[in-house]
């Protein structure tokens, strides 16, 4: 398979914190790949740099054959790349639905107009509510946001970053907070969209990583020190001393 994404000696420094160290990945199409290390480790700020949230410092950033290090992050995510987070941002006093609609809206380039006509244009109702059935929120449609649970509500991120249409899934642990049973639904999800799309996942549920991951990388103090698929990771003498323990 050829690599979706090419990152190359990237670099971010917060004064004399370094913390991405010449990190390099190759995520090939259709690959869950996942990004995992202790707390600190600059995962979150890896994201962020391929997103363009944050500008690196050196290093190349290659996303389907076109160098986007540049780019701002509208110009990345209309190009294919969509992320969730670590705290989950959704629009308060709007319903389910239209909150999946403000991404179809940004997608399309539709301009925001009130939103009773704009609840009648099947251009953004309908990619909405399939994005809403692919993530099992369908019969939510016309709920109050807060009205869902906190599982729910991890569920509706992921269908706003699906309504985007992407290429790059880019997921920051998507389980956090979850109840045994929401963790269980969200694994059952993610393994449904491993194929169809390419993800990259950072999550601190090792059984639910070990179980979607095709490959893994390791990454302490902001540099990685191993790239392999679950066995080896987990068999790995330095990544159990950094990371896994030696259990």
């Amino acid at each position: 398979m050829s690599a979706l994404l090419s990152v190359n000696g990237l670099v971010k420094r917060f004064g004399g914190l370094t913390a991405t160290d010449h990190f390099n990945l190759e995520l090939p199409r259709g690959e869950l790949h996942a990004l995992i290390g202790p707390n600190g480790a600059g995962k979150t700020t890896v994201m962020s740099q391929l997103t363009g949230e944050l500008r690196s410092d050196a290093g190349q950033i290659v996303f389907d054959g076109q160098v986007i290090g540049g780019w701002p992050a509208p110009r990345r995510a209309l190009s294919g790349i969509a992320r969730s987070y670590q705290i989950t941002q959704l629009l308060k006093g709007f319903s389910v639905l239209e909150n999946v609609m403000m991404m179809v809206q940004a997608r399309l380039g539709h301009s925001f107009r009130m939103w009773k006509p704009v609840l009648r244009e099947d251009a953004l109702t309908r990619p909405a509510h399939e994005a809403l059935a692919r993530v099992g929120l369908a019969d939510r449609a016309h709920d109050d946001v807060m009205a869902l649970a906190h599982g729910e509500h991890r569920q509706l991120e992921l269908a706003m970053a699906l309504a985007m249409q992407p290429r790059l899934l880019l997921l920051d642990e998507p389980l956090a907070g979850m109840s045994q049973a929401e963790s269980a639904t969200m694994i059952e999800l993610l393994q449904q969209l491993k194929r169809q799309y390419t993800i990259l996942l950072v999550e601190h549920d090792m059984q639910a990583v070990f179980s979607l991951a095709d490959r893994i990388t390791v990454l302490v103090y902001g540099k990685p020190i191993a790239c392999a698929a679950p066995d080896a990771i987990q068999s790995d003498p330095a990544v159990q001393r950094a990371y896994l323990g030696e259990a």
